[in-house]
């Protein structure tokens, strides 16, 4: 008799080794029924604090606690055995000291069983990234746009058009690499900028809004299927609209529900036939 066995989980070793080789194919996960229909098509599933808007409705991602981060990297987890699972460190969890970031970040290692978390910011962070991987932390680095800090840099709007912002973004991402992460999110940037990074820097660079050249891409699994029709960033390309599918399946279930039509017989339990007296 055969036995089946899972497929072997991506790890951060093979991710870094994709330098300049295949491109990484990455999208975010939230919920387990989506991450079981993403983990057969994807390298990597970033288990993202976005999502406090695309889950909980927030205006941004800074309301996001670390007990919801690892609610639902442990969701994520359990419905996934392929692609590798990286869970943000939400805004507060990490930026005082790096012994707050390894508290916060063992905490979800442990109650996850994660491969690596991800955090943001850039030269002020590479001591952060130094402290965590010499004790065992693999860190997912985030330079560029990045969303915790939407409050100090004034809005969402793309980054590294002026020569000091470029200079500093680049150094950025430079440091977290020399720092010890094995990947490195580009997020928002001008687009021979995301391309000078890559070049840059020893590890792989994941793009979102940044450059083809990049060694791959990610986005928001809501944003690329549709799911949202009040706003798509520039440099989402949506490859479905589920959304406006969802709203017309409400719309006829609701049609169906008033008129009368649902349920019909075939959606309703009949009562067992009685069986029939026999004499003696």
């Amino acid at each position: 008799m055969s036995v089946q066995t899972r497929p072997q989980r991506l790890s951060v070793a093979a991710i870094k080794r994709r330098k300049g080789g295949d491109k990484l194919v990455c999208l975010t996960a939230y919920t387990a029924p989506v991450a079981r229909l993403l983990d057969e098509a994807v390298d990597l599933l970033l288990v993202g604090d976005s999502l406090a808007m695309v889950v909980y409705g927030f205006h941004s991602t800074l309301p996001v606690t670390l007990d919801m981060m690892i609610a639902h990297g442990a969701a994520v987890m359990r419905a996934t055995g392929r692609a590798a699972v990286v869970v943000d460190l939400p805004f507060g969890s990490y930026q005082a000291s790096p012994a707050d970031a390894f508290r916060a970040a063992a905490r979800v290692l442990a109650e996850t069983g994660c491969m690596a978390v991800k955090l943001e910011g850039g030269e002020e962070m590479a001591e952060t990234v130094a402290f965590l991987t010499r004790r065992g932390v693999p860190v997912m680095g985030h330079v560029g746009l990045t969303p915790q800090s939407v409050n100090e840099l004034g809005g969402y709007r793309s980054r590294g058009h002026e020569p000091g912002e470029r200079r500093k973004i680049l150094a950025d991402g430079v440091a977290i690499a020399d720092a010890g992460a094995f990947a490195l999110v580009v997020e928002g940037v001008n687009e021979t900028l995301g391309r000078e990074l890559t070049e840059a820097v020893a590890i792989p660079t994941i793009g979102i809004g940044a450059s083809p050249a990049c060694d791959g891409q990610i986005l928001v699994t809501d944003d690329m299927l549709g799911l949202f029709d009040e706003f798509t960033p520039k440099f989402v390309k949506r490859y479905g609209s589920l959304g406006q599918h969802i709203r017309q399946a409400a719309r006829d279930y609701a049609d169906d529900v008033r008129s009368g039509r649902f349920p019909a017989p075939e959606h309703t339990y009949a009562a067992p036939a009685k069986r029939a007296k026999t004499s003696a």
